[in-house]
């Protein structure tokens, strides 16, 4: 069987920790090219696994009829382009964590997608992580009763990626921790309770203890352990908000940087019989009364690897034309969820979800 030819377009920490291991695991793909601006990234990949060829222009992938899909690993300034431009070519993407910046360049990637189509998956890989789906599947037995109230935590203590960079610039990032934080927890929200229609939201996005570039005291920048201090800090380190749906009400917390040392990462679904306590994208604990007792049982499942389900469910898409729960029809929701906290904190006021 002859093998799906893919490429990679961005070699930097997201593409070398979860899109090419999950490739190269899959034996009905190769992977044909290796695209990054920085030359010699994408060369130290193909030295680096064995296969591939380097290229520095995205359009040179694009112009090969033998590429059928490709992931877009790039800065978030780059995903709408380069996926508009893929998609027009005849290729099926995969395009990492946000969709885009802003909402309107969502909505253009899911326009042309539809108007192509092609597939268009986003890289919301938490729908795919074991945990996650077994915390929906109880939802939709309705061992929870009616879940209508679900809490957000995601906070840490002060860890903000590579400030002063494309991580903390808004014209590069389209924000902070909301966007790239919040994007994974609202997302995996929206999936465990069947992406209800977001309507309004009111939210507070707050720019404060990295604004001092110089003089901020940080104890690990997990992504990009650099300080650029003569670089640009406008996006949110910390936010917080409420969002009505059709289904439950969701309020959050989050945080890169907070003067408290403790870090919260879990989502609370809160049902009129039952209970989860989601640790973000691991077990989880369920509450609740039986025989006129309340109990409360902590639930292990044997865990499959979520980037690898994210990718193999990606190629039977692009094999088959099915669309998936990462289908960007899906995560664009999220995107006018992220776009309606931005707008309520610009204006200090609530907002409808348009």
């Amino acid at each position: 069987m002859e093998k799906m030819k893919i490429a990679v377009i961005g070699c930097g920490r997201i593409a070398n920790a979860a899109h090419i291991p999950a490739y190269l695991k899959n034996d009905k793909v190769e992977i044909k090219y290796f695209c990054d601006i920085l030359l010699e990234k994408a060369e130290a990949c193909v030295e680096k696994y064995g296969v591939g060829t380097a290229v520095k222009d995205y359009h040179e992938v694009l112009a090969d009829p033998e590429i059928e899909a490709l992931s877009i690993c790039t800065h978030n300034d780059y995903h709408s382009i380069i996926a508009i431009d893929a998609l027009r070519a005849g290729k099926n993407v995969l395009c990492e964590k946000p969709a885009a910046r802003i909402l309107p360049e969502a909505l253009e990637m899911q326009k042309v997608a539809n108007e192509t189509g092609k597939i268009l998956n986003i890289g919301v890989c938490c729908r795919f992580n074991t945990y996650v789906e077994k915390v929906k599947e109880i939802i939709d037995s309705g061992e929870l009763g009616e879940v209508y109230q679900v809490y957000v935590s995601f906070r840490a203590h002060r860890s903000i990626p590579g400030i002063g960079g494309d991580f903390t610039t808004k014209a590069s990032s389209g924000g902070g921790v909301l966007i790239d934080w919040g994007v994974h927890y609202l997302d995996l929200v929206m999936y465990c309770v069947g992406d209800p229609a977001p309507l309004t939201v009111s939210g507070e996005a707050f720019c404060k203890l990295g604004k001092d570039i110089k003089n901020y005291v940080y104890t690990d920048m997990w992504a990009e352990n650099t300080k650029n201090e003569n670089g640009t800090y406008d996006v949110d380190d910390s936010v917080t908000g409420l969002i009505r749906t059709s289904g439950p009400v969701i309020s959050f917390n989050g945080a890169w940087a907070q003067n408290i040392g403790d870090r919260d990462c879990y989502i609370d679904f809160l049902g009129t019989k039952a209970g989860i306590r989601l640790n973000y994208c691991s077990n989880f604990r369920i509450f609740g009364v039986k025989n006129g007792m309340l109990y409360e049982n902590e639930v292990k499942a044997k865990e499959t690897d979520m980037y690898e389900n994210e990718i193999n469910d990606f190629i039977e898409c692009c094999k088959n034309g099915n669309h998936n729960r990462a289908h960007i029809d899906n995560a664009v929701l999220t995107s006018k969820i992220l776009q309606a906290i931005y707008d309520s904190s610009d204006l200090h006021k609530e907002v409808d979800v348009k």
